[in-house]
């Protein structure tokens, strides 16, 4: 416990250019009210993404089907987006060779997407960029990682910290996590762990879409076989649990260049769409599971598979 305080503490401490006023949690929506989800349509097989229209998207409930309200392609006038590189302060300082990757991907997105950078250091998320529409900012932002084995307590914490101070707007909200996905905090050998679980919940409240692509971490879990394997299942669990997309090699090794995975990204981010929806009435507030399916042909709607409602009042 002593040891979370201080985590805690220094999240706390550590200075960020957002200001205090600006953050706070995304309220939670009622039942009867509608709920949002970004969801990304991933061809099955092939690169072609067919256009999928309101009345052929289904919302469940279990057995239960939802009303879907709006479903609407994030694109012209919807596609704005706010995205977070979160980098990992612990990587391997042969990150280096992989940011000219990340400055081209950044230099390469549509000026509605304002692009934010973030170092994961101690629990914390140290903003180094506020999302902006100035992409050479951003771009200019990325620096090596600091490389010492241990300057994240846990990566988890570092989600949680960004999407918590997050603040809310219209547009949509997504990551570019970059870490080896290890818990130094709570250790490995299980899929249990609560601070994945926490920055799962803390994501999916506020509709973020993480990404992931596994770096090595310095010193000896860098080249850990082990440790290597479970945080890279960690960094899968978030993506797929916030309706992102995670990239690994499946070895110790870290990936040749970041460019194959930046560019599916990218192509990820042009098929996504603005969901509404009215979830059931229930008489106690918490998650509920949903699964989106349709009939249209190669394709499947990626999202979170779940959303926070509140009870409705009577």
């Amino acid at each position: 416990m002593m040891k979370q305080r201080q985590i805690f503490l220094a999240a706390a401490l550590a200075g960020t250019l957002w200001a205090a006023g600006l953050a706070y949690a995304q309220a939670a929506p009622e039942a009867g009210t509608a709920v949002h989800l970004t969801v990304t349509a991933e061809p099955k097989h092939g690169n072609d993404v067919p256009v999928i229209q309101k009345n052929e998207v289904m919302v469940y409930e279990g057995k239960d089907r939802d009303q879907v309200v709006d479903w609407i392609p994030a694109q012209g006038d919807h596609s704005a987006q706010e995205v977070f590189i979160l980098l990992d302060d612990s990587s391997s300082t042969d990150l280096g060779s992989q940011l000219d990757d990340i400055r081209k991907f950044i230099d390469g997105l549509p000026p509605a997407t304002l692009v934010g950078v973030a170092y994961m250091r101690n629990g914390t998320a140290q903003i180094a960029q506020n999302p902006s529409s100035d992409h050479a900012a951003a771009a200019k932002a990325l620096r090596l990682p600091q490389g010492i084995a241990g300057a994240n307590a846990s990566p988890y914490f570092s989600l949680s910290d960004l999407a918590k101070r997050w603040p809310e707007s219209s547009a949509r909200h997504s990551v570019l996590m970059v870490s080896d996905g290890i818990d130094r905090y709570y250790g490995t050998g299980d899929l249990q762990d609560p601070y994945v679980d926490a920055a799962v919940d803390d994501c999916v409240r506020k509709d973020i879409v993480v990404s992931a692509i596994y770096e090595p971490g310095a010193g000896h879990f860098g080249h850990s076989y082990w440790q290597s394997y479970w945080g890279q299942l960690y960094l899968a669990q978030v993506a797929d649990r916030t309706g992102g997309e995670a990239y690994y090699i499946g070895m110790t090794g870290a990936p040749v260049a970041f460019a194959p995975y930046l560019q599916d990204l990218n192509r990820r981010w042009q098929h996504q769409y603005l969901l509404s929806f009215i979830p059931k009435a229930e008489k106690k507030s918490g998650w509920r599971n949903v699964r989106l399916s349709t009939e249209v042909p190669n394709v499947d709607l990626v999202s979170a598979g779940k959303v926070y409602v509140n009870a409705t009042e009577h």
